[in-house]
Parts: C-alpha cells; sequence; structure tokens
C-alpha cells in the first residue's frame, strides 16, 4: 500500500469543501491517514492507497476546482509526517538544508522530530548546536525514551563532567544512541577516549554530537559528515557563541561545590 502527502492551499474556503475532497479520495479508494491545517490557509494530508495511479487522478481532478490549489503531491518526506502532527513546518536554512531551527519553546517538536531520525536504522550522524541551558541535551535524551531506544553518553556536562573510554556489555551495540559533547571531547587528552569516540563513529548507528563546530576542529572529521544539523535557541535573534559555552564554569573541570569534577570510566 502506497503512502503520499497531499498539499492544498485554499482559496475559497467554504462550508462542505473538505468533505467533498474527503468524498472525492474515497471514491477513487484512497484512504485518509491524518489532516491537519499547515501554515495558515493550507491543509496537509497523509493518504495511502492500493493503487498509486488514483492519486494522479486525483491530482487531475483537483486541479479542475477553482476552491483549491494543489502545492504538492509526493511520497512524504519526515518534515511532512511532522508538518501533519504538529500543524507547521519544521524552519529548516535556506543555504543548508540539513539544518533545521527551534526555538525552546518548540521542544516537543524536537523531541519528535529526533525521535523520527533515531527510529531508523543505520549511520546517522546528527550535530546539535545552542547555547548552555538551552535543552539539547534533554532533548535527545528524552527522542531516545521516545524512540525506545538506550542512549549512551561518552561525553557530557549533564550531571557531571564526563569522559568515557570503554563500554561494557551491550552498550557497544548499533542500537543505541551514542552522545558525545564536542567541546568536552576535543579538550580530552586522554588517547582511549579519543579511540573510543572513532570506533563509535565507525558503528552503523545514530550518533549525537552536541558543539559540532568545536567538535569537529583539530579532528579528521567535518560538518559535512553532519547528515543533521540542528540549531536551538531560546529566542529567534540568539546568537550562538562558542567563546561564551568553551568559558562556561560547566565545562572548567573544576571540583569543589563550584564546579564539576572529571571522571573516567
Amino acid at each position: 500500500m502506497g503512502e503520499w502527502y497531499l498539499e492544498y492551499k485554499l482559496q475559497v474556503n467554504r462550508p462542505g469543501l473538505l468533505g467533498d475532497i474527503a468524498t472525492l479520495l474515497g471514491m477513487l479508494r484512497v484512504n485518509i491517514v491524518t489532516i491537519n491545517g499547515v501554515d495558515g490557509d493550507t491543509r496537509g494530508m497523509l493518504v495511502r492507497t492500493d493503487d498509486d495511479d488514483q492519486i494522479r487522478r486525483f491530482e487531475l481532478i483537483a486541479s479542475t476546482m477553482e476552491q483549491i490549489e494543489i502545492r504538492k503531491i509526493r511520497e512524504p518526506k519526515l518534515r511532512d509526517v511532522l508538518a501533519v502532527r504538529h500543524g507547521r513546518y519544521i524552519q529548516r536554512t535556506v543555504d543548508d538544508r540539513k539544518t533545521f531551527r527551534f526555538l525552546r519553546s518548540e521542544l516537543g517538536v524536537l523531541v519528535d522530530f529526533m525521535a523520527e531520525i533515531f527510529k531508523t536504522e543505520g549511520h546517522k550522524l546528527v550535530g546539535i548546536r545552542g547555547m548552555p541551558r538551552v535543552g539539547k541535551t534533554e532533548s535527545v535524551v528524552a527522542a531516545s525514551v521516545c524512540a525506545n531506544k538506550k542512549w549512551i553518553f561518552l561525553s557530557s556536562t549533564m550531571i557531571k563532567q564526563t569522559v568515557r573510554n570503554s563500554l561494557m556489555g551491550d552498550e557497544f551495540s548499533k542500537d543505541n544512541i551514542f552522545i558525545l559533547d564536542g567541546i568536552v571531547t576535543r579538550k580530552a587528552e586522554d588517547e582511549r577516549h579519543m579511540q573510543l569516540v572513532r570506533e563509535m563513529m565507525r558503528l552503523p548507528s545514530t550518533k549525537v554530537v552536541e558543539h559540532p563546530d568545536m567538535f569537529v576542529q583539530h579532528s579528521e572529521y567535518s560538518i559535512e559528515d553532519f547528515d543533521y544539523i540542528i540549531e536551538l535557541r531560546t529566542t529567534h535573534d540568539q546568537e550562538i557563541t562558542y567563546e561564551v559555552i568553551q568559558n562556561n564554569g560547566m565545562i572548567s573541570g573544576r571540583d569543589g561545590a563550584g564546579g564539576f569534577g572529571m571522571f573516567n570510566f
């Protein structure tokens, strides 16, 4: 059974229009799975059919209807599924189509977006940019829970400044989500940690790197290696500056009540 994404813009929003469209799809034996408003006067649908030719017939008939304008008919992409689910498209940068932008107030959408990525099998490298305490690590963990995946911190500042140099038992599994902090890893002096990172990068699994721009400095990896880049801000105009992040006390390695200590596994 083929799945399709249909999107149309209202030209005349008259009563009963949705019923007419649903009736037409039903007569063509096309089942509506989900429907929602997408970005104002645009409607999006996820549909299924045993005969993909019926979708083309619907497009032909709908093109004669003055009340709507067909915008998209295609196999559903991840952004299409989430647009129907949440009622709007995820913002994507014009100059870099793999970079997606979120606000802290949209953490629910972000978690859903990452969970869908985590559910797919195979190698995926995800970078997430953002200032301290904006919700980066928490979102990755929540998305792992939603995707029913185990998460493994290779380096982190979530509770204590953590640097792993080995994994145990089933931790070294391609089904796990591996999370690392690019700044902490770049500053790590333990070669065993870097060797673990290299082994992890070769696994056909999902890897999430916080502060990817810092991670690729002085390493064999580049930003082009990332499949997705996520930018998380508190406000639209917030600037992500690494100078502030590097000087933040969370990664200073201080012991005692004023900071976090370093420990290895």
